[in-house]
């Protein structure tokens, strides 16, 4: 796949980028190395000023990095300059919160002194230069998630980023290069998949971390065992939706669409499979058909469009069959469903019931705005449909119900369980999946240390 900028609106390629050449990759690598040594001698106090200006400096360009993301990937403006403010914010969340969550612990003192020691400490360390494979969906904030708690924690970045989105991987080189941190501290490596065996098997470079597709989690995890570094993966999603009869159903079908079509439809953590009790499914279904048939289709960039083009003429093909799949099975369009005409990579949303176990987006993620809606005769049933998928990221379930949320929260097979409210990521909460939704975590506490090396330190009495 070439390094390029392709506006998914109009299909027109608008810049091509060379890949960087055998050479340049090794300067980055000892640059990378070079940086650790002494970026990890900098203290929390002189990260933080650092990282507060890339928040500050990010602010101020809002609008326009906002545009790069639309013109790469597709995302509606308005969800663009949201991003880039939320990137903001966890960069001085982590600013803020960095130095607390990685200070010294010391183990109860009847344990110290059970080991013959007069003190223990547990320290956090950082491991070295972390190389980041991130994807073009959310193309800032899958960065900054790993580079704001990886750089505040004392180690160096090297992005490896989609390859269509090369304009925003090297603003945010250039961002926190302006922030002050140091040369080879954080860097944009323009490079194509082929290349990312060769950089992470080179033994300078200490970890991995990845967001993206099965396949591409599958290479990466394979050649980091190989080399016994460690990896964070965060893989697809197909997340259930599930609502009881208890559940406030106006204000459950209303974020059932946003929850649905958000960033076009194309996020791992986008509810997929709405799982409906059979007392109010066909109240449900009506006003989220409704919901998902008034929203504004059209050009990313103008303010009042609601959903844009997938990314990339592939993704719709691939969305497409999944749905032309689906109906050739038995299933019915409730809305969509049909490719339009015209210039750019646009599909409607679409409502799908009558889903089955032999379709393929009953086990499949359907990256675009199309939903499948299942019904279900109880809770049992409920939680069997949803755990019924190899993805376990996220989950939302509306209910007022204190024993159904217990069920829910005891059963679901997933790393989030959101209750009356849409799945989202904050920087103060940990994220990340079971199954082929991956492992580790980011975010929080937990994601700050998944690269650190966690060091006992004993004195003997």
């Amino acid at each position: 796949m070439p390094i390029a900028t392709v506006n998914p609106a109009t299909g027109e390629t608008l810049r091509t980028y060379d890949a960087l050449g055998e050479e340049e990759i090794e300067r980055r690598l000892a640059a990378a190395d070079t940086a650790f040594r002494t970026h990890r001698t900098t203290t929390f106090a002189e990260r933080a000023l650092r990282m507060h200006k890339a928040a500050d400096l990010l602010d101020a360009e809002c609008q326009d990095i906002a545009r790069v993301m639309t013109t790469e990937m597709g995302k509606p403006i308005t969800q663009a300059r949201a991003e880039a403010a939320k990137c903001a914010k966890a960069m001085r969340w982590y600013a803020d919160h960095a130095e607390e969550l990685l200070a010294d612990e010391e183990p109860d003192a009847r344990d110290v002194k059970d080991s013959g020691a007069s003190w223990v400490i547990v320290r956090y360390r950082p491991l070295g230069p972390v190389l980041a494979v991130m994807p073009w969906n959310f193309p800032l904030w899958q960065v900054v998630r790993f580079a704001a708690p990886a750089l505040m924690a004392g180690n160096v970045g090297l992005l490896k980023h989609a390859s269509n989105v090369p304009g925003t991987a090297l603003f945010l080189e250039d961002l926190f290069r302006r922030a002050g941190f140091a040369e080879g501290c954080f860097q944009t490596l323009l490079i194509g998949s082929g290349a990312v065996e060769r950089v992470l098997r080179d033994p300078r470079v200490r970890a991995a971390t990845l967001t993206g597709s099965e396949p591409a989690g599958r290479s990466v995890a394979s050649i980091a065992g190989d080399e016994i570094k460690k990896t964070v993966l965060e893989l697809g999603g197909s997340d259930p939706y599930i609502v009881m009869p208890s559940a406030e159903l106006d204000r459950a079908a209303e974020t059932a669409v946003t929850a649905r079509v958000q960033n076009n439809g194309q996020s791992c953590i986008a509810a997929k499979r709405f799982i409906v009790h059979t007392d109010v499914f066909d109240a449900f279904a009506e006003r989220f058909t409704a919901g998902m048939k008034a929203l504004r289709v059209g050009d990313p960039m103008a303010e009042e469009t609601e959903v844009g083009p997938l990314s990339s003429e592939r993704g719709r093909a691939d969305l497409a069959e999944l749905v032309d799949d689906a109906v050739g099975a038995g299933a019915t369009v409730l809305c969509g469903g049909t490719r339009p005409d015209g210039p750019g990579w646009y599909y409607p949303p679409t409502v799908l019931t009558g889903i089955t176990p032999r379709m393929r987006i009953h086990h499949e993620e359907a990256f675009g705005p199309v939903a499948t809606l299942y019904r279900a005769a109880d809770l049992d049933e409920a939680v069997a449909i949803a755990n019924d998928s190899p993805f376990g990221l996220g989950s939302d379930v509306w209910t007022h119900n204190g024993t159904e949320v217990d069920r829910f929260v005891q059963d679901l097979e997933a790393g989030g369980v959101f209750i009356n409210g849409m799945t989202a990521s904050h920087p103060a909460f940990p994220f990340g999946g079971v199954k082929r939704s991956g492992y580790g975590r980011e975010l929080s506490g937990h994601g700050i240390r998944e690269f650190c090396n966690i060091t006992t330190v004993w004195h003997g009495a």
